[in-house]
């Protein structure tokens, strides 16, 4: 597929903003975007200089790929509106829960796939896709090559997955990341209770996400709980009295976190 392919993005989210600008750098021509509201669906439009639509009636009939990015919900939901008058064109998800299976449902269907760039996006950061790995699949050998073909002008790191895989990519990113953050906003409120900024944070946050390029999760891992430091742990909960609930984060992690340092310890050879 040629960069100057016709591509429609149905959705207009954070990942479809990031995507549709990104390939639109490479070459590529954006030829409409469809969103259910017309705010979002004209903001990224505009961007990209491409028509836009919110009825999924109107979708081009002819594009040369459709890149659907909607949550899981909807995209089950409006895949058979999506897909008709157009089965035989090329259509991909992003979804990275989502097998690719689900394509088979709509009947007759040719070509289809899955493009997973697997990062956090926001419409108001641009991010580079250089470096961030891109999972494909796709329903033949073919189809599998012009979505590396594409991937490939984004991405130095294109890999093809299977839809279990992928999957298990998606739970590992919500730990790594989703939860991740969810913790950075705990802290937040924790030192805003107590007058202090965030900002203080960012040292050690930097730290302990360079150092996993050297060591790994588990032998990266420091704080009372790899040793199980009863004595400052009660102290941290005490301190939660306010908020039971991080109370329960803060036990439920802690054990944790302390049965994977043991287990570390037991595989290391002696």
């Amino acid at each position: 597929m040629k960069n100057a392919a016709r591509i429609v993005f149905v959705g207009a989210g954070n990942l479809a903003t990031n995507l549709a600008l990104a390939l639109r750098e490479k070459g590529f021509s954006i030829a409409q975007i469809y969103s259910r509201t017309e705010t979002s669906a004209r903001a990224l439009a505009e961007q990209v200089q491409a028509a836009w639509t919110t009825d999924l009636g109107k979708l081009i009939p002819d594009a040369d790929l459709y890149i659907v990015s909607l949550k899981d919900t909807a995209l089950v939901e409006l895949l058979p509106e999506i897909v008709k008058g157009r089965e035989s064109r090329f259509f991909v998800h992003t979804a990275g829960s989502v097998p690719m299976e689900l394509w088979k449902t709509v009947p007759g269907l040719e070509h289809y796939g899955v493009l997973y760039p697997m990062q956090t996006f926001s419409k108001a950061r641009r991010v580079s896709f250089e470096s961030i790995p891109v999972f494909i699949e796709a329903g033949t050998p073919e189809d599998t090559e012009t979505l590396t073909e594409i991937a490939r002008t984004l991405s130095r790191n294109v890999q093809t997955v299977n839809s279990a895989q992928r999957q298990a990519l998606h739970l590992a990113a919500v730990f790594a990341c989703n939860f991740a953050n969810h913790c950075y906003t705990l802290s937040e409120k924790i030192l805003a209770e107590n007058g202090l900024s965030f900002g203080v944070m960012l040292p050690l946050i930097e730290e302990t996400t360079a150092k996993l390029r050297q060591l790994s999760p588990r032998a990266a891992q420091t704080g009372p709980a790899v040793r199980y430091d009863t004595n400052v742990m009660d102290k941290h909960i005490a301190a939660l009295s306010g908020h039971p609930e991080w109370q329960t984060l803060y036990r439920l992690m802690s054990r944790s976190i302390h049965r994977e340092a043991e287990e570390g310890k037991r595989i290391i050879p002696g």
